[in-house]
């Protein structure tokens, strides 16, 4: 009696569908490149070579982050084409916080079931967000993992590397007394607070992603999944053409976690409420869930997805600058002295 033989794909992992996945997005790779890129897609490792004679003393800056909940959305809407933007502003955007000019990206897709057409959504996500920041999507790998994950799952991480001459580094350690606080809108929720987002609008108040709310932009999944802003560009700009002291990327932890890490223990940032316009999900949530309002602040970008610390005297010529990007720009704060027993960050 002949024994049946098992396969790889009888234990749930099919090669040949992997290696047509990966020939049908090299014109989705092919579409990032850049200078320094060399050879494409399909080795074991991505190449890039960084021309030493355009630096005088470069340093390489290197992130890595994911999407977090906010995939369950795309999940439960069936919908995977942004989510792939998110992931590379999660990355490009902690990047560019010093100074770094973003040069390549690597993504990571583990799945339960590799769906092509799925799949090739998200890096179709990936490659536009790598277009928008100017950087190479350099490879990835798409692990095909039954058991472990559901067949209709995914995960995403990616992982950005950028360059920065030394001299150059933007760190917080100019800041002082009497800078100002320059605020750049974010898109709504970026890709940040999504489970308490979830256990607000699903959980409690037992609201559909298709659900009409007064206020938002489209349908309540809509306003969920709208991308993360990629402010590459307009960062990149910015510094080329004015001093700018710090930068802070209002990711997790919002306001009161990120804006300390550039401060020195002296000072505090006491940030203006008033001066910029919360987008209406953030409200909505807020008084859905009975949310305090330093755990917003604490949680979510709450509108300002960006935040650049200028000199007072340059604070006119930075605002008039990203006004001639487009930029929607406003002055919220400003750096004070802080006392022992004072908290880093006053929001009023």
């Amino acid at each position: 009696m002949s024994k049946k033989a098992v396969s790889y794909r009888d234990a749930g992992v099919d090669i040949d569908r992997a290696n047509s996945f990966v020939e049908s997005i090299k014109p989705l790779v092919g579409a990032t490149t850049r200078q320094g890129v060399l050879g494409t897609i399909g080795g074991f490792g991505g190449l890039f070579h960084l021309d030493r004679e355009m630096y005088r003393n470069p340093l390489l800056v290197a992130t890595t982050d994911g999407v977090g909940t906010k995939l369950m959305i795309a999940h439960a809407m069936d919908r995977h084409d942004t989510v792939g933007i998110d992931l590379v502003a999660m990355n490009v955007n902690d990047l560019i916080v010093q100074g770094a000019e973003p040069l390549f990206f690597l993504d990571y897709i583990a799945t339960g079931k590799l769906d092509p057409h799925r799949c090739r959504l998200v890096v179709e996500g990936i490659s536009k967000g790598c277009v928008e920041a100017g950087c190479a999507l350099l490879g990835g790998e798409t692990a095909e993992m039954p058991q472990f994950y559901r067949e209709d799952e995914y995960d995403l991480a990616g992982f950005c590397v950028g360059v920065v001459e030394r001299e150059s580094i933007i760190d917080g350690s100019g800041i002082s007394l009497g800078d100002r606080i320059i605020g750049l809108p974010s898109s709504g929720l970026h890709s940040n607070g999504y489970s308490l987002a979830r256990r607000v609008f699903f959980q409690k108040k037992k609201l559909k992603h298709t659900d009409i709310i007064d206020g938002l932009r489209g349908t309540l999944g809509d306003e969920l999944l709208r991308p993360t802003r990629i402010y590459v560009k307009t960062v990149l700009s910015l510094i080329k053409n004015v001093s700018v002291k710090g930068i802070v990327h209002i990711t997790g932890g919002g306001f009161y976690e990120n804006v300390p890490r550039i401060l020195h223990p002296a000072l505090k940032a006491r940030i203006e409420k008033k001066q910029w316009e919360r987008p209406a999900v953030f409200e909505i949530m807020q008084a859905m869930g009975n949310i305090k309002e330093a755990e917003m602040y604490r949680v979510f970008n709450m509108g300002i997805g960006m935040m650049l610390i200028v000199g007072e005297e340059d604070a006119d010529d930075a605002l008039d600058h990203l006004t001639s990007m487009g930029e929607t720009a406003t002055v919220i704060g400003s750096i004070e002295h802080k006392s022992d027993d004072e908290a880093p960050v006053l929001v009023v």
